[in-house]
C-alpha cells in the first residue's frame, strides 16, 4: 500500500497517475497543510481541493497540519506518515534536491519505498505529459514574466510554448520547480469526475498573484 504526497498540483498528481499505471496500490492521499504560505516544502494554495481528489480517486484522505517552519514541517510529515499502514511513498519531485532528499530521509527512517517517477526527468517531457494526460490550471504566479493574466490558464501546448518563451527571457523553470508558479489539477484519468467550483477571487500583491477557488465540489 502506497501513500501519495500531494498539494493537488500537476507534478504530484501526474506521479500518482504513473504509479497507478504501473499497478501500485495507492490507498492514501496525504496533504500537508502549512500555516506558513512560504513553506520550504509544501504549497498552500487551494488545498481544499485535495480532499476532493482523494474522493475522486477512491483513496483515503489524510491531512497533516504543520506550522510550516523549515525542518519542523518535516517532523510533522514523518509523524503523520508513521501512523499509516503503508509500505511506500509517492512524491512528485522534479529537480529540487532539498525536497527529494528530505522526503527520501523520511522514507528511509520509516522503511518505506519511494516512488518519484519525475525525478530529474526532462522538464519539457513532463510538461508534455501534463498537457496530454491532465487538466491542470495555474493558480499562483510568483516570478518575473508571470503576470496575473496567467491565473486560471490551462496547461496545454500553447501555454507550454508561452512558458518556454518566458523562460528564455527570465530564466524560469518551465515546470515551475523553483516556485515560479503553482498549479491545481482539475482532472486526471484516475478521477471519477473533474473538480468544479462556484466562485473565484484573485489576490494580487507585489511579486505574487493567486487564484482562490471557492465552493469546490
Amino acid at each position: 500500500m502506497y501513500a501519495a504526497l500531494t498539494s493537488g498540483g500537476k507534478d504530484s498528481v501526474l506521479s500518482i497517475q504513473m504509479a497507478i499505471d504501473e499497478g501500485f496500490d495507492v490507498g492514501y492521499i496525504v496533504c500537508v497543510r502549512p500555516e506558513n504560505p512560504d513553506s520550504y516544502m509544501f504549497h498552500s494554495s487551494n488545498l481544499d481541493a485535495v480532499r476532493l481528489i482523494a474522493k475522486r480517486g477512491r483513496m483515503e484522505y489524510v491531512e497533516i497540519r504543520s506550522h510550516g517552519r523549515k525542518e519542523e514541517e518535516l517532523a510533522d510529515l514523518k509523524s503523520g506518515l508513521e501512523q499509516l499502514p503503508i509500505t511506500g511513498l509517492i512524491a512528485g519531485a522534479i529537480a529540487s534536491r532539498y525536497q527529494y532528499e528530505r522526503v527520501g530521509e523520511i522514507a528511509s527512517a520509516l522503511s518505506l519505498e519511494i516512488f518519484a517517477p519525475l525525478w530529474q526527468r526532462d522538464p519539457e517531457w513532463i510538461m508534455e505529459q501534463v498537457a496530454k494526460r491532465l487538466d491542470a490550471i495555474i493558480v499562483v504566479c510568483a516570478a518575473d514574466g508571470l503576470g496575473d493574466d496567467l491565473l486560471g490558464v490551462h496547461i496545454d501546448d500553447t501555454m507550454i510554448a508561452r512558458l518556454k518563451r518566458i523562460s528564455s527571457k527570465n530564466r524560469i523553470h518551465i515546470a515551475g520547480e523553483g516556485g515560479e508558479y503553482e498549479t491545481l489539477t482539475l482532472n486526471a484519468p484516475f478521477y471519477s469526475e473533474p473538480i468544479h467550483w462556484k466562485e473565484e477571487e484573485r489576490h494580487i500583491s507585489p511579486g505574487r498573484s493567486e487564484l482562490i477557488l471557492d465552493g469546490l465540489w
